[in-house]
């Protein structure tokens, strides 16, 4: 198997962001830029994934690349999803792997295997022929490493947002996807929120007419955990707000209504132009309450508090895609989804996420309804079945079960992912092109066709049809 070459934290955070928006300072006025965004050819052979059913895996077997919150809390769900075995765990600091084997062992599951140590370690884990599916929860600066060394070594992949963080890298997961004939799809968990389900069943029903118009984001007061020590690992994702000024993580509110709009299902994302405010959250908040001996003293924030990223489909709708986390603030996602008859709007305040809903003739007299009864209405499936067992068995409301849960009933039945590496890409393409609008005063620029001319044809997505679990052995 190919190892991939290292890459450092300050090669990624201090280089190759960095370096392009140096190089959108030079674009020439006139339309939205092309900013590298044109699709490189295929190699001989190479064919594309779109459709592509997984193979029948009647365990699927994983191995778990990072340990921190994220991944240790997920594996452990994985453990518990019928049909699948934590194979492997990894991580470059041995006593995590070692204290998550543990944990595994004293819940009653198969002792997974044990790796780390170095930064190559998972290069020792992935040579082995019995791992089916990849889960990588490490610092974003690793993902495209870790991932595209997970397509080489002929695995599938599901790795935490972003897949990437620049376009060359996009592609380069698009066409080892397509080279290995294995898939490699974003862990985009709100994707199967019980609420953007609902709202992506209402769209396609047609129940807001004609769709217009969305946003969707990532509103998150994240300034006690970026300066937490002991949180992020070596508090690298507070570095990343040193390096570079980007939408860094706005898949969580895009992918749902990207999904609802049927992108890369009969329209794409066209062009993104990007806008930020000044960068006062972060050091606002040190000044306040970091000691005088915490390591943030010396260091420069850059990245504006809010992003503000507009998107323009093929079809002329359009997408309002923010990023804030280092503003006092109420969690939000700001869900939202309109068209000629009607909308949908979550977080508007109220009880739980405070949903609401306006659509003729249902409502009248200009006042917006709660969004319970149409939700029961339009539930999901996949929330109808395991929805008791994912509020009990997964965090952030269950869907991180019922992500986990169809993932797996995925492989086990040899089905089409629900969404693939070029939904992934596409949803992740705003952190390098948001970059390149920023450095060019808003500019737009042209948003890639990884599908490479496959985005027009209907197909099923997240909109799957109802199916089974096989039972376990």
């Amino acid at each position: 198997m190919p190892e991939t070459p290292g890459v450092s934290r300050r090669a990624v955070l201090g280089g190759t962001l960095a370096t392009g928006a140096v190089a959108a300072l030079g674009a020439s006025a006139g339309t939205a830029r092309a900013a590298g965004t044109s699709a490189p050819g295929r190699a001989p052979g190479q064919q594309t994934m779109v459709n592509v059913p997984f193979d029948v895996y009647p365990t699927v077997r994983i191995g778990v690349i990072g340990l921190g919150n994220r991944g240790s809390g997920m594996t452990d769900s994985w453990a518990a999803v019928p049909g699948a075995v934590v194979r492997a765990v990894c991580d470059i600091r041995p006593d995590r792997a070692k204290n998550k084997a543990d944990a595994l062992e004293r819940a009653g599951r198969p002792r997974p295997l044990e790796f780390g140590g170095s930064r190559e370690s998972y290069q020792e884990m992935l040579r082995r022929d019995d791992i089916d599916l990849v889960y990588i929860a490490s610092p974003w600066e690793f993902h495209f490493e870790h991932g595209h060394t997970a397509l080489l070594s002929g695995k599938h992949v599901l790795v935490e947002l972003p897949i990437a963080t620049e376009l060359s890298q996009l592609w380069d997961l698009v066409d080892a996807s397509e080279r290995n004939r294995r898939h490699l799809m974003l862990s985009e968990n709100c994707s199967y929120g019980r609420n953007e389900l609902a709202m992506l069943k209402m769209a396609h029903d047609g129940v807001f007419g004609e769709i217009t118009n969305g946003h969707g984001g990532y509103l998150h007061d994240l300034r006690a955990l970026l300066f937490d020590v002991n949180y992020y690992t070596d508090s690298w994702r507070r570095l990343w707000h040193t390096r570079s000024t980007a939408s860094f993580y706005p898949m969580h509110g895009l992918a749902p209504i990207a999904a609802a709009m049927d992108i890369n299902r009969g329209d794409r994302m066209v062009t993104l132009s990007a806008t930020a405010s000044a960068p006062k959250g972060l050091a606002d908040y040190r000044a306040r309450f970091m000691p005088d001996d915490h390591p943030s003293w010396g260091e420069t924030y850059i990245n504006g508090d809010r992003i503000t990223c507009m998107i323009e489909t093929a079809d002329g709708r359009l997408i309002r895609a923010e990023h804030d986390v280092s503003s006092a603030r109420p969690y939000s996602r700001i869900n939202s989804l309109a068209g000629s008859r009607g909308l949908f709007e979550d977080y508007a305040g109220g009880g739980a996420t405070g949903a609401r809903v306006y659509v003729e003739p249902l409502h009248s007299g200009d006042a917006f309804q709660d969004f319970t009864q149409l939700r029961d209405e339009y539930d999901h499936w996949l929330w109808k079945k395991i929805g008791d067992d994912a509020e009990h068995n997964g965090g952030h409301g269950g869907m991180d079960w019922v992500l986990q849960w169809r993932i797996i009933q995925l492989m086990r039945t040899g089905q089409v992912p629900d969404f693939d590496v070029y939904d992934s890409a596409a949803w992740c393409s705003p952190v390098p092109l948001s970059v390149m609008s920023l450095a060019d005063k808003g500019r737009p620029v042209q948003m890639p066709d990884f599908t490479r001319g496959r985005w027009s044809g209907v197909r099923l997505g997240l909109d799957s049809r109802e199916s089974e679990m096989p039972p376990v052995g």
